[in-house]
């Protein structure tokens, strides 16, 4: 993808997992790809590293303080006007999340992951999670 001549994007996720299941986020109305389900996060801006990435996004979109551990996995997805880079972390939350700048939050097990629509990058995530687990 890259030197395509394409933008090129890269985003982190959080793999946020309690009691068996998974933190999820519903993008707002307003955003590109609008109501779709995704791992909280999000853009990496220039001069950021991955960690400092994650953090702000958790902290900006859902107000929680966060521990970002290792990179789980990386995945490459084309959308018609770009290409996107997905890195996803393991994380810990230090609070309880809030519907700051998301449209919903939900704690799902992955075995429900299919009543959500995810995009096609975030849904690369959730099938590699799936192909993980026993």
């Amino acid at each position: 993808m890259e030197g395509s001549g394409r933008p090129c994007i890269r985003v982190v996720s959080a793999e946020i997992a309690e009691d068996g299941r998974f933190l999820i986020t519903q993008r707002l109305p307003t955003a590109s790809l609008p109501l779709l389900w995704e791992f909280p996060g999000g853009r990496v801006r220039e001069g950021e590293s991955d960690a400092q990435a994650l953090s702000r996004a958790l902290l900006d979109r859902l107000g929680v303080q966060a521990r970002v551990g290792e990179r789980l996995l990386e995945v490459r997805h084309r959308y018609a006007e770009y290409d996107l880079t997905m890195a996803v972390y393991e994380v810990t939350l230090r609070s309880s999340p809030r519907t700051l700048r998301v449209h919903a939050l939900a704690w799902a097990l992955s075995s429900d992951f299919s009543r959500y629509t995810f995009p096609g990058a975030d849904q690369r995530t959730v099938d590699a999670l799936l192909a993980d687990e026993p």
